[in-house]
């Protein structure tokens, strides 16, 4: 008896692994062999049991990049290939634990992390339903003491608390319904709606709710309509306390999924149930949304989270850094802050390639090495400048007319601000000496030599002319 039992034991394991197996051979096509081998392949497979999957990292930072990057994607390949499978844990190496009196191949020697997911840093599954479950994972690092507030995004900040603190409080009417977050690509939005979601969980456990992308949304309506289970899915939706959308835009054109999402939008309002909702565009410019769904979408609070200032991308890099445990000079920061404009998730991205320089090579965080380990993300965030646009503000900033840039006039007070912005051309374009020479006026390169010179000696001997062309420098690659 003891030995049939073993022998199942030992099958599940074996199809397990197979099954492990087949999905990270889809993921190494999907992402490429370098990633794969750099980021997925140290992990390995721990236990499967009750629907869990657990997998185990090496290090600490590892586990959370897998967490982050690759989790959901490999949760949805494990359970296209295994159904049974609905939850997926990302944890540093923990000791072996059997699974019917087997285990798999796991770091033998690392210490076992807590049992909660959220302080093992995993990915944190929320059941809806029943075998028909959709798992969603919240970052366990985008709770609101994360959050860097500034200008831009005050507003967005201020409303989700207050709406997550209604929430956690059954009884207390709905601030605003619905809570409408907007703004482009890396902004905060995904970050405001998974520290709603776990202020709820933390502090009213036995609310319901639904956090997921409007993707998701739809495959779970068609796969309803698909299996004749539509009065289910309705009752899912409809029934919880907290619905939370993520890239809303994306319903646009699917008229069976926006009619359905309408009637779901009424239920919950006509119920005093939360609705919070992103898009990457205010309601009035979602293009193509039936007009009836841009109305209701309208109604309760609609919060933009502006572009990052530099200020606010120096204080997120700062927090970031502090809860990675990186030391990084102030220098570097600012150089960061000043050249990655474009959002969150890339200043993100590249301090977690510094971290894995640090830890894979060794090196020390200098501005050098991290020009090096960054060049093809520098490169592709260098704002295109153009000769036209430095001299214009130049001209603006030393208060004489755009024309005195081509004009012959050799007063000081006109020589001086055109030979900075020579030397800004120089320094900010990939134009020749020539080039440049012939954009103010048709001057010699040897004239622009002479400029470019004669700028470089008085920045380092007149401090009042270096902080004007660093003031221009940074408003032009701004």
């Amino acid at each position: 008896m003891a030995q049939a039992l073993e022998e199942d034991a030992t099958n599940t394991m074996t199809a397990r692994q197979a099954e492990w197996i087949g999905v990270l051979g889809q993921l190494r096509a999907e992402i490429g062999e370098d990633a794969f081998r750099n980021w997925v392949q140290p992990v390995n497979l721990e236990h499967v049991d009750s629907g869990q999957a657990v997998i185990a990292a090496p290090t600490r930072f590892l586990r959370d990049w897998v967490a982050t990057h690759y989790a959901d994607r490999l949760l949805a390949l494990w359970r296209a290939e295994n159904e049974q499978v609905k939850r997926l844990l990302v944890v540093v190496g923990i000791r072996s634990r059997p699974v019917n009196g087997n285990h798999f191949a796991g770091p033998d020697d690392a210490e076992a992390l807590p049992a909660s997911p959220a302080s093992a840093g995993s990915v944190l599954p929320l059941e809806i339903g029943d075998d028909r479950a959709q798992l969603l994972a919240l970052d366990h690092r985008s709770v609101f003491e994360n959050f860097v507030v500034g200008k831009p995004n005050e507003l967005a900040h201020a409303a989700a608390r207050r709406v997550a603190e209604a929430c956690a409080c059954p009884g207390t009417p709905v601030p605003f319904n619905p809570l409408f977050l907007y703004g482009g690509v890396g902004l905060g939005k995904t970050h405001l709606m998974h520290a709603v979601a776990w202020h709820v969980r933390k502090h009213a456990c036995g609310r319901k709710i639904i956090y997921l992308s409007a993707e998701k949304f739809m495959y779970q309506f068609i796969r309803a309509l698909r299996f004749k289970s539509t009065m289910d899915f309705k009752e899912q939706f409809r029934s919880v306390d907290l619905l939370m959308i993520d890239d809303v835009q994306f319903i646009i054109g699917k008229e069976s999924t926006q009619e359905e999402f309408f009637h779901t939008f009424n239920a919950l309002v006509d119920e005093n149930r939360q609705i919070v909702i992103s898009a990457d565009k205010s309601p009035s410019d979602l293009e193509g949304m039936e007009e009836r769904m841009r109305s209701r979408l309208g109604w309760g609070l609609v919060a933009d989270l502006h572009p990052t200032t530099y200020e606010l991308r120096l204080g997120i890099l700062q927090s970031k850094a502090e809860q990675g445990g990186l030391r990084i000079p102030p220098k570097v920061m600012e150089f960061l802050a000043h050249k990655i404009a474009s959002n969150v998730r890339d200043l993100e991205g590249a301090l977690n390639r510094i971290a894995a320089h640090v830890q894979l090579v060794g090196r020390d965080i200098t501005l050098e090495s991290v020009q090096e380990v960054l060049h093809d993300l520098l490169r592709s965030h260098e704002r295109r400048v153009t000769i036209d646009e430095i001299q214009k503000k130049v001209a603006e900033h030393f208060n004489i007319k755009l024309g005195e840039m081509t004009s012959d006039r050799r007063a000081r007070a006109v020589a001086r601000p055109r030979q900075v912005a020579m030397y800004l051309a120089k320094q900010l374009t990939t134009r020749s000496l020539p080039q440049i020479g012939r954009k103010f006026g048709g001057r010699d390169h040897t004239t622009v030599m002479h400029a470019v010179r004669k700028i470089e000696e008085l920045t380092r001997t007149d401090p009042s002319l270096a902080e004007d062309v660093e003031l221009l420098r940074r408003m032009l690659q701004g």
